[in-house]
């Protein structure tokens, strides 16, 4: 089993930066996909973003590409998500996930942490 624990979310201005981390245990995540993914409320779960184990290949999704990078240090079992030039759509429940296979699906995911609350004023 793998467990994720997100962290660094927070209250932010649009316009400012977080950064999110999703620290693992249980089982090193140097051979899992990280997915990051966020909820609105009363909203459907989306894709933020995903890395690959090796850390070279990463996707976003167009609403966060440009402001947001996911990275990962596997020394640290941690992986994250720097997202800058907020804005108030990014206010969202935060996830991140791991599984072995890359995909941009959430319903594929193995594992998640708990989220993260990240509320961006205007």
């Amino acid at each position: 089993q793998v467990q994720l624990v997100e962290s660094g979310g927070g209250l932010v201005q649009a316009g400012g930066s977080l950064r999110l981390s999703c620290a693992g245990s249980g089982r090193t995540l140097s051979r899992y996909v990280i997915g990051w993914f966020r909820q609105a409320p009363g909203k459907e779960r989306d894709f933020v973003a995903a890395i690959r184990g090796s850390g070279v290949d990463k996707d976003y999704a167009d609403s966060v590409n440009g402001r947001f990078t996911i990275s990962r240090d596997n020394a640290k079992n941690t992986a994250y998500l720097q997202m800058n030039n907020l804005k108030p759509e990014d206010t969202a429940v935060y996830y991140c996930a791991a599984d072995i296979s890359y995909t941009f699906d959430a319903s594929r995911y193995d594992y998640w942490g708990q989220g993260t609350q990240v509320t961006v004023s205007s």
